[in-house]
């Protein structure tokens, strides 16, 4: 099984038909979540987002402890930490993600739909990201953010369990983990209208153990057969371009878990929006609509490539593997969508500072 280059991809479109179906079922999306916990108070598809992260967290360490995972060949981990990337690429990413109104995953479940405005976004954003990796923005990168980048080996990588480790002496990983996760989801299922949310709550479930399936299968690779075999749990931004290569191109190479998985997520929403009769054409409404979603998809193929990833392979993968860059990438996406949304909402970019800035309201004094 291992000697066949087809059975990589083939496992990754199986978890991800598992992931699409999911995702499609209970309108998982990054954007979505932040939009609605920013505008409507509702943090339910938040939660749903963070469930996801935290069981993949929980599950990859616990198979990573067992042997059956071999993490430190993530390339989250590979030296050295792009801080300057993960937070331009971050930023750059976030923005881009608000103004298209989805991220590259959310782009591909909404495509099993029908929507044609996803077809432009994955198009654009697959080509921005092998500009960005071998290409002309590629120097860029090279150039300004590269040489910012820090080494961490010297204090023991880049994994907080191998940072933690490293300063108290004692192996803390696969305890810190556990830790974090029970915190997380702790505050997960604190809402009751979460629990009450059955599809959210096992999309949460199913896409953090779906990713963490991810490392297995690519480290029984890696280690079986008899080619290269890259270890990854999941990420919809080089994979992106990486599959476009292999529809309009023939280069001999077979493809590999990554694109497998991407293609899987697309098979898996349609058929959970053919089960749902939710399948219709849907297209930009004009010019001023096309080119808005050009530019996201641009910034957020370019940005995807400086930060390692996107809301999923940073947000989910990465953080599974407890990668410091995880939570910088993370936190410059929510900047950015969050500037982006100002501007195409409330005309100015950074109105969430105005809000922080404004004095509380006082409530009213209570009549004797």
């Amino acid at each position: 099984m291992f000697d066949s280059g087809w059975m990589l991809a083939l496992s990754g479109c199986m978890v991800g038909v598992i992931i699409g179906f999911a995702a499609r079922k209970s309108h998982f999306c990054t954007m979505a979540a932040l939009e609605r916990h920013w505008y409507a108070g509702d943090d339910r598809p938040l939660r749903a987002w963070a469930l996801a992260a935290f069981t993949a967290l929980i599950a990859t360490q616990l198979l990573g402890a067992a042997g059956m995972a071999g993490l430190e060949q993530s390339f989250y981990l590979t030296e050295p930490l792009p801080l300057a990337g993960a937070i331009v690429g971050g930023l750059m990413f976030g923005l881009g993600m608000a103004l298209v109104g989805t991220c590259g995953f959310g782009a591909l479940v909404r495509l099993s739909g029908g929507n044609l405005r996803a077809l432009v976004v994955l198009t654009g954003l697959g080509l921005a990201a092998l500009a960005a990796q071998r290409g002309v923005t590629a120097h860029i990168r090279a150039v300004l953010l590269d040489p910012l980048s820090l080494d961490l080996s010297a204090f023991g990588g880049q994994s907080a369990g191998a940072l933690i480790s490293r300063a108290t002496g004692v192996n803390a990983t696969l305890p810190l983990a556990l830790l974090i996760g029970a915190a997380g989801l702790w505050w997960v299922f604190k809402s009751a209208s979460f629990r009450a949310d059955r599809n959210r709550l096992i999309a949460g479930v199913v896409i953090g153990l779906c990713i963490a399936a991810g490392w297995v299968i690519t480290s029984l690779f890696a280690a079986r057969a008899l080619y290269p075999v890259q270890v990854e749990a999941g990420s919809f931004v080089m994979p992106v371009g990486e599959t476009i290569l292999q529809i309009i191109t023939v280069t001999g190479e077979l493809p590999d878990y990554g694109i497998g998985i991407v293609i899987g997520v697309f098979l898996g929403a349609a058929v959970s929006a053919f089960h749902s009769d939710d399948m219709r054409w849907e297209a930009c409404d004009d010019a001023r609509e096309l080119s808005r979603h050009l530019l996201g998809a641009f910034l957020m193929g370019t940005g995807g490539v400086f930060a390692l990833g996107c809301t999923i392979g940073q947000g989910v993968s990465a953080f599974s593997v407890m990668a410091v860059s995880a939570p910088i990438v993370m936190l410059s996406i929510a900047a950015g969508a969050r500037m982006g949304l100002g501007l195409l909402v409330e005309g100015n970019a950074f109105s969430f500072i105005a809000d922080w800035r404004a004095p509380k309201a006082q409530p009213e004094a209570t009549k004797r």
